[in-house]
């Protein structure tokens, strides 16, 4: 357990010299970095996945596109994708950090909408239909409420995903975990490198966590106990 060892030993460094822990190499700046890529993100791919997986799952064209974001997600790489977005952009803003982690969050959060809103049992679309409801008021009232546990799982998924690459914002200069980790490998102290991994890793535990307890606040205990049931 040598690695548990040089966490806590790289945390005390941290604790016992104030100007690491409040400088901007300190964990709180890196972390906040991290953070903020993360969360930009994770919001422009839900604003670009969530209405289109809705649109397709509702009226059923353009399934093709979900198909081709399920084979793409599993072929993405992340680090060319930043190498290329570094070269094409250059390593002055955030961008070639960002567009890689939006093109690896779309797909989960893609397909799940379109699967929750195409899954939804026909009879319950018929019956909203027959109660005077139209396309948008069906799909806001009805699909919705109850594909939204598989909806948030895409983003759950998408979240952690993000979370997790986000390390490789150090390569192009710029901050958040990673830097720990990169810094670490290229000077051999190992000792960042083991406690930059365990801080991302428990920052991915954090987020699954919040996203649970989003489902539990948001999620009606009707649709809840149904997916029990199933």
């Amino acid at each position: 357990m040598s690695w548990l060892t040089d966490f806590f030993a790289w945390l005390a460094e941290f604790f016992g010299n104030g100007a690491n822990w409040a400088g901007p190499d300190g964990i709180p700046a890196r972390l906040l970095e991290h953070l903020e890529f993360s969360a930009l993100a994770l919001l422009l791919a839900v604003l670009i996945a969530v209405p289109l997986g809705l649109l397709i799952g509702h009226t059923g064209r353009g399934e093709v596109l979900v198909v081709v974001s399920a084979n793409l997600a599993r072929a993405l790489p992340t680090l060319g994708l930043l190498v290329m977005f570094v070269l094409l952009l250059g390593s002055s803003s955030i961008w070639p950090v960002i567009i890689p982690l939006v093109l690896l969050s779309v797909p989960p959060i893609l397909v799940n909408t379109f699967e929750g809103i195409k899954g939804v049992d026909p009879e319950l679309r018929d019956a909203a239909y027959g109660m005077g409801l139209r396309g948008g008021q069906v799909l806001g009232r009805v699909l919705v409420p109850v594909a939204l546990p598989l909806i948030l799982l895409g983003c759950r998924l998408s979240a952690i995903q993000v979370v997790a690459t986000t390390t490789v914002a150090a390569y192009t200069g710029l901050g958040g975990l990673g830097r720990y980790v990169i810094d670490g490998f290229a000077t051999k102290d190992y000792s960042s490198v083991v406690g930059g991994s365990v801080l991302i890793v428990l920052f991915a535990l954090v987020v699954q966590i919040l996203f649970t307890l989003v489902q539990r606040m948001t999620v009606s205990p009707g649709v809840s106990q149904r997916l029990k049931v199933r």
